[in-house]
């Protein structure tokens, strides 16, 4: 990118080498939930509030944040920039590897962490080209400023959803891809976005379904809560 608020990407990652991943997770976590605290993004990334803090310190010198008194965080409009070029890298190296490469879609998210710096904006715009402009990631994830983006992140948690709902796989969160054991329970049974199911049963230990192209299994509660569907879902009472 170009020195859109004095530092370019390079030289930036240069000085602060973490600066992409805590770009990436606040923009995440404001698109999902709308408000960005410390102790989230401490959760997120595994480290020390106080590390938190004074990685936010380093990045309002960089002009790419602002926080408010009650400590809500929230990206300028350079740090919004620049947080969606490292996301639009991030998923399109989880293209390639995994589309183009057949690397393991569980450990792709890793892959592209480390990579996600190293890569220019030319080549960022070359996969997208060659990759035949995708709109989200392989996990269902929109690009920033996808036009399915809205669509996408209003879709249903599949936790909500109720005995005879026909629905369609539309997202595993990014929030999800963090948690432990999700994204091998979803490659090992094929959980990927644009399949179809039915809700045969729900009970306490989570949901069972059956997939239109064959097959049923129950998905635990703790792992549909991360998954997000289209079609009729039951909202909680006061939505």
């Amino acid at each position: 990118m170009g020195k859109d608020f004095g530092l370019s990407i390079a030289e930036l990652t240069k000085r602060f080498p973490a600066a992409p991943e805590y770009l990436i997770q606040m923009f995440i976590i404001n698109r999902d939930y709308g408000v960005v605290k410390n102790s989230v993004i401490a959760l997120r990334l595994g480290v020390s509030k106080p590390a938190v803090t004074q990685a936010m310190n380093r990045l309002k010198r960089y002009n790419l944040i602002e926080q408010d008194l009650y400590g809500a965080i929230n990206l300028t409009s350079a740090g919004r920039i620049t947080a969606s070029r490292f996301l639009k890298r991030h998923y399109l190296l989880e293209h390639l590897l995994i589309s183009s490469l057949d690397y393991n879609w569980v450990k792709s998210d890793e892959e592209a962490s480390r990579l996600q710096s190293s890569i220019s904006d030319e080549f960022a715009d070359f996969l997208y080209d060659k990759l035949g402009c995708p709109e989200t990631c392989p996990h269902g994830n929109p690009f920033p400023g996808s036009s399915l983006e809205s669509e996408i992140m209003n879709a249903p948690r599949l936790g909500t959803a109720a005995v005879g709902e026909k629905l369609k796989l539309v997202r595993i969160t990014e929030e999800g891809e963090a948690a432990d054991g999700l994204l091998q329970f979803c490659y090992i049974n094929n959980l990927r976005p644009g399949r179809t199911m039915n809700i045969d049963a729900v009970d306490e230990q989570g949901l069972t379904v059956n997939f239109e192209d064959g097959g049923s299994l129950l998905i635990p509660y703790r792992f549909a809560e991360y998954i997000c569907c289209s079609g009729q879902l039951s909202r909680p009472s006061g939505e």
